[in-house]
């Protein structure tokens, strides 16, 4: 086997061990109890409901108005992140900044950073890395793909059990709230809503369509609106007709998602040809140019 072949398998079980070890302390801080922060109090952590400083934007030449920053604000709008998008395209530009400066410094001195980090490592790493954040777009719709098909099952389960209990005397209130148990990506903003519903209802479902940010729940929301203004049959069958489009998405992207899988499988069944290729066939191909070079 070629050098740079076991090179490159031991640096992928490298990095597939820091990325089962980064999930599995990410799981178990998920499993800690939550206890109030002393520290919430602090300007510095409340990066999260600020914007990000337009100075900062202009030291790496960051434009809200320019077609790249609209267009992964509606990305991640579509993964349900609420903060200021600003904030994620400053650390990814100052990420392809760092990791450009440091391939940089890595070939001007090349034997002296290879006395302490293996280049063979440390190279291809941060090429991996400078990938990863140049094709972010490729990664955050597969994410928001995930997290739609998630919302639209959820959606369509809470749709199935508003039109059972659309004989019931109960408000449209205490319906969500018997639905809330059937979530699970949409949990928390479902629980938000229904907390904020007796102080502005129709506020309150505008926010909860933003934070979901996909098709179907502006569609979701406007069929509960109306159900809580009007509590009528007719908009139950509404909600009826919507329910029949939630399931044709779903039956749509399961035929999609079979036809990827069939794909996967069929590159995967020719990973041993090639193998065998490798191990059985070429020996025999070499001798044979060699025999051929002789001749000649």
């Amino acid at each position: 086997m070629p050098e740079w072949t076991g090179a490159s398998i031991r640096l992928a079980l490298l990095i597939s061990q820091f990325i089962g070890g980064a999930a599995a302390i990410y799981i178990l801080l998920q499993l800690w109890p939550e206890r109030p922060s002393r520290w919430k109090h602090l300007a510095v952590f409340g990066w999260r409901t600020r914007q990000a400083p337009d100075k900062w934007l202009w030291l790496l030449v960051i434009s809200r108005q320019h077609q790249s920053f609209i267009e992964r604000e509606l990305l991640l709008a579509g993964c349900g992140v609420t903060i200021d998008i600003a904030w994620y395209v400053f650390a990814r530009r100052s990420l392809l900044i760092g990791v450009s400066g440091m391939i940089i410094l890595a070939a001007a001195w090349y034997e002296r950073i290879n006395a302490y980090i293996p280049m063979s490592y440390a190279g291809p790493g941060l090429l991996i890395v400078m990938l990863v954040l140049y094709v972010d777009l490729i990664w955050l719709r597969s994410i928001r793909k995930v997290r739609t098909l998630q919302i639209t099952k959820e959606i369509f389960i809470i749709s199935r059990q508003l039109l059972y209990l659309s004989d019931s005397s109960l408000h449209v209130h205490a319906k969500l709230l018997r639905c809330v148990p059937f979530t699970r990506a949409m949990r928390y903003d479902l629980e938000r809503l229904l907390a904020e519903w007796y102080h502005d209802a129709g506020g309150a479902l505008q926010r909860f369509k933003q934070r979901l940010g996909t098709e179907e729940a502006l569609s979701f929301v406007e069929t509960i609106d109306a159900l809580r203004l009007h509590e009528s049959p007719q908009y139950y069958e509404l909600l009826r007709v919507r329910i029949e489009d939630y399931k044709e998405k779903l039956e749509l992207a399961k035929e999609s998602r079979k036809e990827s899988t069939s794909y996967f499988l069929f590159v995967i069944a020719g990973i041993p040809i090639l193998y065998t290729f490798q191990v059985f066939i070429y020996p025999w191909v070499r001798e044979g140019q060699k025999l051929f070079e002789s001749l000649g």
